[in-house]
């Protein structure tokens, strides 16, 4: 009997020790969220509050910087609503002596990219005395100098490459492969053309022809952009609009470009105004947390909850 009651005992003591070991470790891991968490706070606090969207002005005469860099696509720092709103602010700021868009873009949306020029032209327009100019950086192409050709010049260096003045519509047919492997496809639609390039079924001729208009069209549009904004400068040539690309160097002696030069030479020796504001409208800090590491974080706290015995659901 004594036996069972010091059996008992220990028992007793063990699975209280345990227990309060939990509980430590529990609360330990606890503290060290709630820390983590205020230290996140306390981080991110800090950087919207020294983050930094575009440039402003000190108070002296400048040249204004707006870049493009990359894809220009919906979403992206090279949008139309991006750009447009750095060119706004750009011209918009009295002490502005002439705007420079730098562009290192292989192009993107026809959509975006004309939307970029007619704000290009309205600005110019609405501020005459404020001259807009780009300078290519290594790649002017396709959307990229469809936005180029709305500047006053257009500056290039030796290397650069321009051109690509075309439009193109990708897309893939399996039907061979499903053929292969067994697969039958079964589509109900209302409008005979509403399948259109569906990979899934064999191409058809009115369905083609029907593209080929539609490119045709927009590419139509991408040169009547260029001939406007190049005017006589431009020596077409049976290849110019062909979806060839140049060197900067190439580039000057068909029109394309005007002549060479960096955002530094442009500033100081065409401007007149050393000093280089950037307007451009970047991505902030927040923004970047949110995108890259927000998965990230949900994943570790849903790892701290099943640890501490907390259930997200």
């Amino acid at each position: 009997m004594a036996d069972n009651d010091g059996q008992w005992e220990r028992s007793l003591i063990e699975n209280l020790a345990t227990a309060a070991l939990k509980e430590q470790r529990r609360a330990r891991l606890w503290g060290i969220f709630w820390k983590l968490l205020t230290f996140t706070y306390v981080t991110v606090v800090l950087l919207l509050a020294i983050d930094w969207k575009g440039g402003e002005s000190k108070g002296g005469k400048h040249t204004a910087l707006v870049e493009i860099s990359g894809v220009i696509g919906p979403g992206t720092d090279a949008s139309a609503e991006k750009v447009a709103t750095a060119l706004q602010a750009a011209f918009k700021d009295k002490n502005t002596q002439g705007v420079v868009l730098r562009i290192n873009s292989p192009g993107g949306s026809p959509v975006q990219s004309q939307g970029i020029y007619d704000e290009m032209k309205r600005l110019r327009q609405k501020y005459p005395a404020i001259p807009l100019y780009v300078v290519v950086e290594d790649l002017c192409a396709s959307g990229g100098y469809y936005v180029a050709a709305g500047a006053d010049k257009i500056y290039v260096a030796k290397g650069s490459i321009l051109g690509s003045i075309g439009v193109r519509m990708d897309s893939f047919g399996v039907v061979g492969l499903m053929e292969k492997i067994g697969v039958e496809r079964r589509l109900i639609t209302a409008g005979k053309n509403k399948a259109m390039l569906d990979p899934f079924l064999p191409e058809q001729e009115a369905h083609k022809q029907i593209i080929t208009g539609l490119i045709d069209e927009i590419h139509g549009q991408f040169i009547a952009a260029v001939r406007e904004g190049r005017g006589k400068r431009l020596k077409e040539t049976p290849d110019m609009f062909s979806g060839l690309i140049w060197s900067g160097a190439k580039s000057i002696e068909l029109g394309l470009a005007d002549a060479l030069g960096g955002l530094d030479y442009v500033a100081r020796e065409v401007v007149k105004a050393e000093d280089i504001v950037d307007y451009t409208q970047k991505e902030n800090v927040a923004e970047k947390l949110a995108r890259r590491f927000g998965a990230g974080a949900m994943s570790s706290l849903l790892e701290f909850s099943a640890r501490s015995g907390l259930a997200i659901h």
